[in-house]
């Protein structure tokens, strides 16, 4: 039977944060069986682990409830932390995890509540920016003077592409999406898209059809890091923190950490506080 880890990422404490079950031995699923334990858990996203080379590398695959995912934030930060939790030496540590397509370091270290995690997600890629339109705000159930246009759309990636639209403060609260916006992001080039205030650093982040929210998402945090490094005068190598997840009733912080120049961002880290909220292990899914 499977085991897993249950963890709360971005949380001060347990009970709080984005809700993670982190399987540290998957040599034994398929991709279709790690889909149905994690549309059974019912988490935002499940995270599968096999064991690597040496004692701190991991092959990792991610999932949400639709498919995998080639990268996820709180998913690598909550099984390092899940990772800590089972060596006894040392109060930091570091591991190395490999996705499909890149390789992503995360340092943990202990605290008195749990672990912090911090996750460098590599380089950011700017894919463009994007004209403000009615179609965009509608889409958010906002009008285009709800979009702050002191600063642009624009689809960046540290793994996965996603548009991001600033808004002007106070307008978050209203904002939901009513139908999938997954045609109007691939016109643009991008995956997901990420509503971000500037002046609260606060962003909110739903699935495309807009039917769950995020509570706290690590792959949009990395992007926003360096959105602020070219647009909003974030200073390289200072540590800012993110707000997210208030909506859905779980508030969770994000330290985001870009590093480089506007015109080339090295790296963005993105961490955050992980507890340990339990265990359990599943029966096998039938093999497809």
């Amino acid at each position: 039977m499977p085991s897993y880890l249950h963890v709360d990422v971005f949380a001060p404490q347990a009970y709080a944060g984005n809700s993670l079950p982190v399987f540290l031995d998957s040599a034994d699923l398929n991709a279709d069986q790690m889909l149905a334990i994690t549309r059974e858990l019912r988490h935002f996203e499940a995270i599968f682990l096999q064991a690597g080379p040496d004692a701190r590398t991991y092959r990792a695959r991610v999932f949400d409830m639709f498919e995998e995912l080639p990268f996820a934030g709180h998913p690598i930060i909550g099984a390092a932390a899940a990772l800590h939790e089972t060596v006894d030496r040392g109060e930091d540590q570091q591991w190395t995890f490999d996705l499909q397509d890149k390789s992503v370091t995360v340092a943990t270290r202990r605290t008195g509540s749990g672990y912090f995690g911090l996750l460098d997600q590599g380089p950011a890629q700017f894919l463009g920016e994007v004209p403000a339109c009615d179609e965009i705000a509608a889409a958010f159930d906002l009008t285009l003077a709800d979009l702050d246009h002191n600063l642009p759309l624009a689809v960046v990636s540290t793994g996965l592409r996603y548009l991001i639209v600033p808004v002007r403060p106070q307008v978050l609260p209203r904002a939901k999406i009513r139908t999938d916006i997954t045609g109007l992001l691939a016109a643009r080039g991008a995956q997901f898209a990420v509503l971000f205030d500037g002046a609260a650093h606060e962003i909110r982040h739903w699935n495309n059809d807009g039917i769950i929210e995020d509570i706290a998402t690590g792959s949009a945090a990395g992007t926003i890091g360096a959105y602020c490094l070219r647009y909003c005068g974030a200073r390289s190598g200072k540590a800012f923190t993110l707000n997210q997840g208030r909506f859905a009733g779980r508030p969770s912080e994000l330290v985001v950490e870009p590093h480089g120049t506007p015109d080339n961002v090295l790296s963005v880290k993105v961490g955050g506080g992980v507890a340990i909220v339990g265990h359990g292990s599943v029966v096998t899914p039938s093999p497809v």
